[in-house]
């Protein structure tokens, strides 16, 4: 080297790269290096005999360096004679005076692709609108076989086409099966070496045929009497397609009709002649009622009024005179003074009004958003109108300015009446620790003041509500089994949301069932509606559905802006494309919706074995100073909302009495077969006796009530009479029977005395940000952004589903940006309180990912 190059080490200006090998042609490795003296190759730690280097030497003319340049051919037959090792490697090793540089490892592989594919799409027969999911799994190779899908050989683009989706698996999902989607469907895969088809897979789309509407009913073939008349239908509605199922039933009825006949009016007789008159003439008439004419009938005919001079053509002429002209005159100016007095009244009482237009402004400012005070009602009963829930379908106006109560006022204002009528205080919500101050006067009132919250329920008895921002958080309703999981991320940033939870009584919502329907869950409400989310909430409560796919159809409806409920999603039916999803569980459901508002789930009986679980329970007295003593027997749902109510209406006027519905034990949970009745049977002891009638030990509860039925609580009342009052000691039988099913018989025992009140749940109503949730928020992010990127071999969200057991999710979760985010999120809403974050952890360590500490993570981390 020259002496101004011999302290230079040699570098790079071309190093070997990763190449395949296609069948038996060998492939090239290239090395070039400046300033370098010599340069070799070594493949898998040995050196390449310097006899199989093409080598070529040469100045670099800017800096007159010498540049070295070193070929190797590498064959098949090389890099199948390694044995043992996963991948044939090379790399260069240049010299220099100074010392000596390695290059990169290029890997040496052989590119292959089988022809068989490990699994081929099948064909498929579907209805219109039916999701279509083709599996394809492509035949093994190296590189990796990427796959498109053809129908009828031409190419599917999932992005110019928004109903078709290709999974990561390669698998085909066609969303909403069109008529055109119809065809033969090839899954290809290729790489560098070949390009592989496999079988076609036939798809076709049909249509059931479906009748029009009956055409109106024909006239009645008799004009007069009986007859007939039918009406028509075809089935083009739609017209069955592809081997569709053509409509069933008739197309054409008929019905008896009746036509009255028509009735042709008569004239009665002529009246006797009428006195003679001022005009010389008398009159006489007749009417047309001997028949009156009827149905269409002929009117009668001629005259019904005759005249006849009286006096043979000799009666005198009179003309008017003066007294009838000053009468005319006399009216006319009465008729004018009346018209100017009206204008007179009209004028004086607008002017009045628009002086008092001002004060009257002013005054509804003071009274908008506030209930009437001061007034104290006439009876006890009507004390309820304060606090009666809205309709939360129903827009009220609020005014948006300050408002200021009358001091005055307030101290006529009853203990009772609630928040609603509370001074508007100024401050603020606080979070200590995640949860929120329970301020309900606060919030109700300050929400008064914002348009967007103008649905917000009043029942705070059965309501929860929190602030939450983009940690999310979590609302619960104890007692209930009712909760929203408001997921990290669901709000935008930036965004500060008072979120509410509210369950409804069953009566005071207008839901009409039709035909074998019933409602199978809580009437839920969640919001504000209109609010944006950028993910879905998960909505969780009970139902009380056997479930059987078989039995049932389940739908979860949604009630509308305008008030009426829409059938939002098909349970069982769900597509990835959907905005709800819901996962049924034996006694629960949780609800993904990106969109709050006003939930229940109903359920329509597809054969007699579609069955609902009911509960038996049983409230009596809290104490009993009398001989009567009252038991009632309540059958509901078996959900934990139904018992949250149950005793605000087991006794009315509870305090004036000195009574309360105490839980004695819960009895009797069965299911309810379609087309039954619940007879209740009371066998007392001998210290007991009924009050009255033999016949008043039995109670029967009607089937469409507990179907169909829109009453909360449906009971049987049992009056018992102890002979004495020392006696508090109850023993007694209840016997309990379906009307062609079986019967079932429980004791009870307590001291009437005795009697303990009901638990309540103690959970807090409203958790904000970390402390909703198990998994810290750093430790999900992690999570996430370690298995969402799919894997070659599986070790992705899809295996962390399976180890959950939720992968018949997986269309649902892949449908999602981060998949790994929703099924933390569903995990999070099935073990709150209960969760397992060691079991999480050992989850995560069995699928390999270094995860499986995040029960280590201390509190500075999170």
């Amino acid at each position: 080297l020259p002496a101004a190059f011999s302290d230079l080490l040699p570098h790079f200006l071309v190093e070997p790269e990763d190449v395949y090998i296609i069948k038996n042609m060998p492939v090239t490795l290239t090395c070039r290096s400046a300033p370098a003296t010599q340069i070799y190759f070594k493949c898998n730690g040995e050196w390449v005999h310097q006899d199989n280097h093409m080598i070529e030497r040469s100045l670099d003319p800017p800096t007159g360096l010498p540049v070295m340049q070193v070929k190797i051919d590498i064959s098949r037959q090389q890099v199948e004679k390694v044995f043992g090792l996963d991948d044939f490697w090379c790399q260069c090793v240049a010299w220099s005076t100074s010392g000596t540089q390695k290059s990169q490892k290029a890997y040496v592989r052989i590119a292959y692709l089988r022809k068989n594919f490990e699994q081929e799409p099948l064909g498929r027969e579907v209805s219109l609108d039916q999701e279509i999911l083709l599996h394809c799994h492509p035949p093994e190779g190296v590189p990796p076989a990427e796959v498109e899908w053809l129908r009828n050989n031409d190419l599917i683009d999932p992005v110019g086409d928004p109903n078709y989706y290709i999974t990561i698996e390669h698998n085909l999902i066609i969303k909403q099966a069109r008529l055109a989607d119809t065809g033969n469907y090839t899954c290809v895969a290729s790489n560098i070496v070949a390009r592989r088809k496999s079988s076609s897979a036939t798809v076709i789309v049909y249509v059931n045929g479906g009748w029009s509407t009956w055409t109106g009913w024909s006239a009645c073939s008799a004009t007069c009497g009986r007859g007939w008349q039918k009406r028509s239908r075809i089935c083009t509605n739609p017209t069955p397609l592809n081997g569709g199922a053509f409509c069933e039933g008739q197309n054409i009825q008929k019905s008896a009709c009746t036509t009255t006949c028509p009735v042709d009016g008569g004239w009665s007789a002529w009246s006797v002649w009428s006195a003679c008159g001022v005009d010389c003439n008398a009159w006489r008439s007749r009417e047309c009622t001997q028949p009156v004419p009827g149905n269409g009938g002929r009117e009668c005919q001629g005259l019904g009024l005759q005249s006849m001079n009286c006096t043979n053509e000799l009666c005198p002429q009179t003309a008017s005179g003066q007294d009838e002209v000053a009468l005319y005159v006399g009216i006319i100016s009465v008729a004018l003074c009346l018209t100017l007095l009206l204008i007179v009244v009209i004028l004086v009482y607008r002017r009045k009004k628009e002086g008092l237009d001002a004060d009257v402004a002013d005054s509804s400012i003071l009274t908008t958003g506030f209930q009437p005070v001061g007034v104290e009602p006439a009876k006890p009963e009507n004390s309820h109108l304060l606090t009666i829930q809205p309709d939360l379908t129903t827009t009220t106006t609020s005014y948006q300015g300050s408002l200021r109560p009358r001091h005055n006022a307030t101290s006529k204002l009853p203990a009772t009446n609630g928040p609603l009528l509370d001074p508007l205080p100024d401050g603020r919500h606080t979070l200590h620790n995640g949860k929120l101050t329970p301020d309900h006067a606060d919030f109700m009132t300050r929400l008064s003041t914002q348009s967007y919250f103008k649905t917000m329920p009043r029942d705070m008895a059965n309501t929860s509500y929190g602030t939450f921002n983009f940690l999310g958080g979590r609302l619960t309703i104890p007692s209930t089994g009712i909760s929203l999981l408001v997921p990290p991320e669901a709000i935008p940033r930036g965004k500060i949301y008072e979120v509410y939870l509210t369950v409804h009584k069953k009566e005071d919502i207008r839901l009409s069932l039709a035909g074998c329907q019933t409602l199978l869950s809580p009437i839920v409400s969640c919001g504000p509606p209109g609010v944006v989310l950028t993910k879905p909430v998960i909505l969780s409560m009970d139902h009380c559905a056997e479930a059987n796919p078989d039995s049932w159809a389940i739908k979860l409806k949604k009630q509308s802006y305008e008030g009426t409920w829409e059938d939002v999603l098909h349970v069982g039916e769900e597509l990835p494309s959907d905005l709800y999803y819901c996962q049924l569980e034996a006694k629960s459901c949780r609800i993904f919706t990106e969109q709050l508002g006003r939930f229940t789930l109903v359920g329509e009986s597809l054969s007699m074995e579609a069955a609902k679980r009911l509960k038996l329970v049983l409230f009596a007295p809290m104490c009993c100073s009398t001989l009567e003593y009252s038991i009632r027997v309540y059958c509901m749902d078996d959900t934990q909302d139904m018992l949250k109510v149950v005793p605000l209406t087991g006794y009315k006027n509870a305090k004036a009495k000195n009574l309360c519905s105490v839980f004695i034990g819960c009895l009797w949970k069965s299911a309810f077969y379609c087309t039954w009745s619940a007879v209740y049977r009371f066998k007392h002891m001998s210290r007991w006796g009924l009050r009255s009638g033999v016949f008043l030990n039995v109670n029967e509860i009607p089937f469409y009530h507990i179907w169909s039925g829109s009453q909360r609580s449906l009971h049987c009342t049992f009056t018992l009479e102890r002979k004495s009052l020392n006696t508090c000691e109850l023993a007694c039988r209840l016997c309990v029977w379906q009307v062609e099913g079986e019967g079932q018989s429980f004791s009870i025992h307590f001291n009437i005395v005795k009697v303990e009140f009901l638990c309540s749940d103690s959970s807090a109503p409203a958790l904000a940000g970390p402390s909703a949730f198990q998994i810290p928020y750093l430790i999900r992010q992690k999570i996430c952004s370690s298995l969402d990127a799919p894997c070659t071999r599986g070790v992705d969200w899809r295996l962390l589903a399976q180890r959950l057991q939720l992968d018949r999710h997986l269309n649902f979760f892949a449908s999602k940006a981060s998949p790994t985010s929703a099924i933390l999120d569903l995990w999070e809403s099935q073990h709150f309180h209960r969760g397992n974050l060691n079991q999480l952890a050992g989850v995560m360590a069995e699928i390999g990912k270094q995860e499986a500490m995040i029960f280590l993570v201390t509190d500075g981390e999170c």
